[in-house]
């Protein structure tokens, strides 16, 4: 695992910086209150000093002096509270719109990547870089603000005060002053790369857990407790591994820092002393120096804690970058046009498509559907049925050959317009969290009622819908957990039934049915199809029977199409698939 270069953390303040940008005016009130913060936290040493200094000894206190400092000790006192509290506020506020501004815009990038991107990448790791890691970012920032600038003001301020006390102790404090920068330079320089792995192995958690609670009927179906529970300990052993050695390394760097501030600590007090005797000033100057001798040594305690904390949110930032530079979908040309008018003419002129480079897939495919044509593809798992329909859908861009619709090649037209005028009804369902009209109404939200329940009809899902306890307004969990499969696949029937495209995609739309509201949903599939282009991947041949065409796929390449009982006659490929579904009927 390598470490990030010095210049790779550079890149990435600089990138934090034009997030907080924008909140300059409040980044500006945030300094000045820190300042005043500062600056009445230093003074109050010198009021404490000065108060020591009016009492002399037996009956010789300066009461009237003495209460007048106390009065200035308490109006200070009350001006730190305020300005504390007022920095705090705007921290508080500039933190969490910069964390927003970033999660905002990771989501928006996440649905501008390419679909091959969420493909090759785990549910679970991009989930944790919008959601763990920019929390654990906004945490290390907070620090940052809060703690940081304010540590570095007071370490300035106080060499100030000391200096204009008695510049040998205060000497002797600057020169001391390096061995804990130095302690903490030294241990925070090992500890990047231990919480940019711990985040890592964060994400991989976060996966199995999202895969195996999303999946937990298929999990207890093939008894995959034990060896999940395998996987899952495998994974917390290796994060609790890199969790300690980080959590070591930034543990030891608060008391390695204590431990010389101790020392310099104890110095400024043996030489005041001696100082004191001597005459060279006075008992008050001396508290109110070590004072300022503790409160110089704390803010680098504290600072070596945020830059603790700055490492694990720069190691954050990067994942979440890493995601924010991953390439966009290719946009559409700047001369793409809004397909409108479409007739359902189609054409794949010599296309060519690899999910990977080095295994080849589809191979110069080429078909002509003419409007309002049924279409359908056939063949082994694997052969590229759904591809085809992915790349009519343009989720994956050919390498070879030309898609056209309507007799404009898909490069030209907008993604919008494409995918608006395809319907498509897959074999994996999904549905959002939301009321069952919301969910039919996915696809057109300013639907009416009655056009929701006609859609609803035309799908054969009102029966069991006016059955559930609200109807229309019953709330289903996200992905329509609290209804069976074969219900969550009527309802994205009727979300295609409602937008009524020109185009249609049914990719095993009927394959979590019973027989009987097959039929049922078949026949209204019919009068869907009617007029209207038509692309239908089935593995039950029962249900193409009436297509125009059927494309027999294997291996990538159309081995065979016509119509079915022209495939038939053929004795072929297709013929020993139906043979072999229909050997017994």
């Amino acid at each position: 695992m390598k470490k990030m270069t010095a210049g790779g953390q550079r890149e990435i303040i600089r990138r934090v910086l034009t997030y907080i940008r924008p909140y300059g005016s409040q980044v500006a009130a945030m300094l000045f209150f820190a300042m005043v913060t500062v600056a009445a936290t230093l003074y109050a040493p010198v009021l404490i000093g000065q108060g020591v200094d009016q009492i002399v000894g037996a009956g010789q206190v300066d009461f009237q002096k003495l209460w007048e400092i106390l009065l200035r000790l308490a109006v200070t006192i009350a001006v730190t509270a305020l300005a504390q509290w007022l920095m705090n506020l705007l921290t508080n506020q500039v933190t969490y719109r910069v964390v927003e501004d970033i999660r905002d815009q990771a989501f928006i990038h996440l649905e501008r990547v390419p679909v091959s991107y969420v493909d090759q990448n785990q549910p679970g790791d991009i989930l944790s870089r919008i959601v763990t890691d920019v929390g654990q970012f906004s945490d290390g920032l907070l620090m940052g603000f809060t703690q940081l600038f304010t540590g570095v003001a007071t370490i300035l301020g106080t060499i100030g005060f000391m200096l204009s006390i008695n510049g040998k102790i205060a000497l002797l404090v600057v020169v001391l002053t390096p061995v804990s920068l130095f302690v903490a330079s030294f241990i925070a320089s090992r500890t990047f790369h231990m919480f940019r792995i711990q985040s890592e192995k964060r994400a991989k958690m976060t996966s199995l857990v999202e895969e195996l609670v999303g999946n937990q009927r298929v999990v207890q179906a093939f008894s995959y407790e034990e060896k999940g529970m395998e996987r899952f300990e495998q994974i917390n052993e290796e994060l609790q591994v890199w969790g300690i050695k980080a959590l070591f390394f930034s543990a030891i760097t608060n008391p390695s820092t204590r431990f010389v501030n101790g020392l310099v600590y104890t110095g400024v007090s043996i030489l005041g002393a001696f100082i004191v005797i001597g005459g060279g000033m006075s008992v008050g100057q001396l508290i109110s120096f070590l004072n300022y001798a503790n409160q110089y040594t704390k803010p680098f305690n504290e600072i070596s804690g945020v830059v603790t904390e700055l490492e694990n949110a720069l190691a954050c930032a990067k994942r979440i970058f890493d995601l924010l530079e991953t390439p966009a979908e290719e946009p559409d040309a700047p001369d793409a046009r809004v397909l409108e008018g479409v007739d359902g003419s189609v054409e794949l002129e010599h296309v060519s498509f690899s999910y990977v480079p080095q295994t080849p897939l589809l191979q110069d495919i080429s078909i002509r559907v003419k409007p309002g044509q049924r279409i359908a593809i056939v063949g082994p798992t694997g052969c590229g049925k759904t591809t085809v329909i992915n790349l009519l859908m343009r989720f994956y861009d050919v390498d070879e050959g030309e898609i056209r619709i309507s007799g404009y090649p898909i490069r030209q037209i907008t993604r919008d317009s494409l995918r608006k005028n395809f319907g498509m009804v897959l074999q994996e369902t999904w549905l959002k969290a939301g009321t069952i009209a919301e969910n039919i109404a996915y696809g057109r939200p300013d639907a009416t009622r009655e056009e929701i329940v006609e859609a609803a009809r035309q799908a054969h899902a009102h029966g069991f819908i006016q059955r559930l306890r609200d109807g229309y307004d019953t709330w289903i969990a996200e992905d329509g957990e609290n209804i069976s499969q074969g219900q969550k696949q009527l309802l994205c029937i009727a979300r295609v039934m409602l937008m009524r495209p020109p185009m249609l995609i049914l990719d095993e739309a009927t394959s979590s049915i019973d027989t009987r509201t097959e039929i049922r949903v078949q026949q209204a599939f019919e009068r869907l199809m009617e007029g209207r282009t038509s692309f239908v991947v089935a593995h039950r041949l029962s249900t193409i029977r009436t297509a125009d065409l059927i494309l027999v796929m294997r291996d990538g390449d159309i081995i065979e199409q016509g119509t079915h009982e022209e495939l038939l006659s053929l004795g072929g490929f297709y013929s020993r698939l139906y043979e072999s579904q229909f050997a017994q009927s």
